[in-house]
């Protein structure tokens, strides 16, 4: 730390004046900057950054923090900074994109970079330069990628920021094949993994993959995803590519790292045992969070069953309490009465925390019948079997590894919240008791730290409600019936309330890949049938279809198919609505007005309504039109939309006089809209969505 002389007053003696000073501790400075757009479970700038300052306070080594949203536009916010966090967008909105040479001056002076997840990307360039001078390494679109995968950090090289850091299992969307310094001269890879196939599953693409990228995974290289660097000018530089997860915080070991790190950016010696911080808790996670929150349900303090156990469910024959790794043994004794019961049906949710990481074990389940007899549950095969994350497996854990509990070895099903596995009892049975443990895996624990938690359910009856919705879909492929797309099975991996019926209506060959429908007067369902999307772009060289399907003999089944419309210009439409004669598709960069006046299902005329929305061959683009109840024209896109003009491709003026595209002025983002069937009064309703559909 720095060290000042401060008078602290004058003594006067016998032909002399004499000056007393004491040694005073100056604290380091540092500024956080995260950038002005709203906070979510991932991205989660401002949150992340609050989070981050309020460890360094409460670790005692005495630092001066300050949280800006956005660049300060007064300079005298860096006066005196030691080290600059920033938590931001890449790319072209990066902060530092708004003063490239004020940066240049914070690295010129010395003052230590610390780039968070998103913001170790910027354009490549002054700005690509500018990062490497700073902090050594950068993401360079083309050549470093952003997927998302699971990260084993096997081991740590020995410096003051891996101190009290243990090797470490994190999920996230570690970014890697960074551009470094040349034969990365001052450059110390701090946490590196070896990246496995799955992350290069995406074609090449500006963010996905490149050759190069391609071939160090094939070789099995190790990929740093934080490092450090040491500038010639006694400067340093930090770049840490996760934290796309805002939960990720509450793993120990990763948050450890960061706040380590900010302490040797700053220049201050790390403790020995790393800078001592505490688990955050789900209210701190949560805090400066602007997404909706689902509420705790109560329970009488007398109940044994947890609030999960009672939401609505049939009634469960076993609920335990939460078990997270404050639970002793992080398990509990599971005992259910199944004496004459049809079905057997276990259940684990996600502890109502909407945490990761909660890989859970049925250890030893058994079947007890009157007499003590035992038989294995493991020897039954599941009926069905769907899970939250990964596969559920018998005699490993949801991750296919070795199942344990507190580093011991123990035998029974593996998976993960929120999952139901589904059993037929044999006949004629004589079981009377369900029994088992129900804990928590050391695969989650070691990534989830006091975050993972579950609750085990036993049930003789199929729960439905909230767990049944939780649990639609075969999930990861686990307890899928046949092969997916078949049409033979659709209707039987549905999971449905037993009150609905569901039949099949129609399937291949009659349509394929359909993205949008919409349903007419006569009761018939326009489709749009999308087979030129991304790289199946040029595969139907007539271009894709708008389809009308219909039945006609009353038995909801479609026997009936025709072509509406055929064309390039509707290639991978995104949606069709059918108003009386007017057929409203949206597709690409503009809505198109297709007009069947004789009513021969075929188009008499087409007219553009509006034009130039970017987004095109992407899923965050325009979406369908509806039609609201005030005789008005709804409709959205996405945050590739970027922009609306009209029919003529001249910028849309809004009924609040604002051009309506997404550069802060004041809208951006994904946006939603209202007008007339014309275009005409043309309002801007909402806006700062991802994808809204």
């Amino acid at each position: 730390m720095k060290v000042l002389l401060r008078t602290i007053g004058l003594v006067v003696s016998i032909g002399a004046v004499f000056t007393l000073s004491v040694l005073a501790e100056e604290k380091k400075k540092i500024v956080f900057l995260a950038d002005g757009g709203k906070n979510s479970k991932t991205h989660a700038h401002e949150s992340g950054n609050a989070l981050l300052t309020k460890a360094l306070k409460e670790s005692g080594l005495g630092f001066e923090t300050s949280l800006h949203k956005g660049w300060p536009a007064d300079n005298k916010a860096f006066e005196g900074a030691d080290c600059v966090v920033i938590f931001c967008n890449g790319g072209r909105g990066h902060l530092v994109m708004k003063d490239l040479d004020q940066f240049e001056e914070l690295i010129d002076q010395g003052v230590g970079i610390v780039c968070l997840h998103y913001a170790v990307e910027v354009p490549k360039g002054r700005s690509g330069d500018l990062m490497l001078k700073a902090t050594g390494g950068y993401f360079e679109t083309n050549w470093s990628v952003n997927p998302h995968w699971q990260a084993e950090i096997k081991s740590l090289p020995e410096h003051q920021i891996t101190r009290g850091v243990k090797p470490f299992t994190q999920d996230d969307e570690w970014y890697f094949h960074m551009r470094f310094q040349k034969d990365m001269k001052g450059v110390t890879p701090i946490l590196s993994a070896v990246a496995p196939e799955s992350t290069m599953k995406r074609r090449d693409g500006p963010h996905s993959g490149n050759p190069h990228v391609r071939a160090s995974v094939k070789r099995g290289d190790k990929q740093h995803v934080v490092w450090v660097y040491e500038r010639p000018n006694g400067g340093r530089g930090f770049g840490f590519t996760g934290a796309h997860v805002h939960w990720n915080w509450a793993n120990d070991n990763f948050r450890k790292a960061a706040l380590n790190a900010l302490c040797w950016i700053a220049k201050v010696e790390v403790p020995k045992d790393g800078v001592p911080s505490k688990t955050p808790t789900r209210e701190e996670l949560e805090a400066n969070q602007d997404y909706p929150k689902p509420k705790a349900k109560k329970t009488k303090k007398s109940s044994s069953i947890s609030p999960a156990g009672k939401a609505g469910r049939n009634k469960a024959k076993f609920a335990s309490k939460i078990i997270n790794t404050q639970t002793p043994g992080r398990s509990v004794e599971i005992s259910a009465d199944i004496k004459g019961a049809k079905d057997l049906h276990l259940v684990v949710t996600d502890g109502m925390n909407g945490f990761a990481h909660d890989w859970a074990n049925w250890v030893s389940p058994s079947l007890v019948s009157a007499d003590g007899t035992k038989t294995s549950l493991t020897s039954l095969k599941w009926s069905a079997a769907r899970t939250g994350w990964g596969n559920i497996n018998v005699g490993r854990n949801v991750g296919g590894q070795a199942m344990k509990v507190e580093g011991k070895a123990v035998t029974g099903i593996g998976t993960h919240a929120t999952s139901l596995i589904s059993y037929k009892l044999p006949p004629n049975h004589k079981f009377t008791t369900f029994k088992a443990v129900g804990a928590l895996d050391d695969g989650g624990t070691s990534q989830g730290g006091a975050q993972s938690s579950v609750e085990f359910l036993v049930f003789t009856e199929k729960p439905i409600s909230t767990i049944a919705v939780a649990l639609a879909g075969p999930a990861g492929g686990a307890g899928r019936v046949g092969e997916q797309g078949d049409p033979k099975h659709a209707v039987e991996n549905l999971n449905i309330h037993e009150d609905v019926k569901a039949s099949l209506f129609a399937s291949e060959p009659m349509l394929l890949s359909p993205s949008a429908i919409d349903i007419d007067h006569k009761g018939r369902v326009w489709v749009c049938e999308v087979v030129n999307y991304r790289r199946h772009r040029n595969k139907r060289a007539e271009g894709d279809r708008i389809l009308i399907l219909e039945d006609t003999d009353g038995d909801n089944k479609a026997d009936k198919v025709k072509t509406f419309y055929q064309g390039r210009d509707v290639d991978s439409a995104h949606g069709v609505s059918v108003f009386g004669d007017k057929i409203v598709v949206a597709c690409g960069d503009k809505i198109m007005v297709f007009t069947d006046k004789d009513g021969d299902d075929k188009p008499d005329s087409k007219e553009n309504l509006f034009t130039g929305i970017s987004g095109t061959q992407h899923d965050h683009g325009i979406h369908a039109v509806h039609f609201g109840p005030d005789g008005k024209y709804y409709f959205n896109f996405g945050n590739s939309g970027r922009q609306i003009k009209d029919k003529d491709g001249k910028p849309i003026i809004d009924k609040a006089g604002n051009e309506v595209n997404d550069k802060r002025k004041p809208y951006q983002q994904g946006m939603v809209f209202r007008c007339n069937p014309d275009g005409s009064d043309f309002e801007t309703l909402g806006w700062n969505f991802r994808n809204n559909w």
